[in-house]
């Protein structure tokens, strides 16, 4: 589409010239194409951004400090929602090994809901079973997730 000139459309001229207003005035970003591979903030606290490429994850686009395996297990469950995993599945399919404490889990459950926080629905326990991702749980899954680049939960 040529940005100039007279050969504009009516509705391409008004589009340019709110996007120009609003980057001018530092009111917007403007994102084209993909998903970005960087961070990228998100205003609502509840909201979970896992950057997949990155390793990183933002709540509320304040970055949260999770260790490997915090994150391992984030990502896991964000790209299972709604599917309820034992404990055995988690360490096995998280940890890559089965012959550990199934408590493990238990632990690293508990130390991933406290750096999310309290109030921020993520991880539900299934009493008698295990875990899964909370049904309101705002995550979103940034970057190339087993080739299915910017899913979105």
């Amino acid at each position: 589409m040529p940005l100039s000139g007279d050969s504009l459309s009516p509705h391409a001229f008004r589009l340019l010239e709110v996007v120009r207003d609003l980057v001018e005035g530092g009111e917007g970003t403007i994102a084209i194409g993909a998903v970005p591979a960087e961070p990228v903030a998100v205003e609502d606290e509840h909201r979970i951004q896992i950057f997949v490429d990155s390793r990183t994850v933002l709540r509320g686009g304040e970055p949260l400090e999770l260790t490997r395996l915090e994150f391992d297990l984030l990502l896991f469950l964000a790209q299972h929602p709604r599917r309820v995993f034992t404990r055995i599945q988690l360490l096995s399919s998280v940890w890559g090994y089965e012959h550990a404490v199934a408590r493990t889990v238990d632990v690293h459950v508990r130390r991933l809901r406290a750096k999310v926080g309290e109030t921020v629905p993520l991880v539900t326990t299934v009493y008698g079973v295990g875990y899964r991702l909370a049904d309101d749980a705002q995550v979103e899954l940034v970057g190339h997730v087993h080739d299915q680049p910017g899913r979105v939960l």
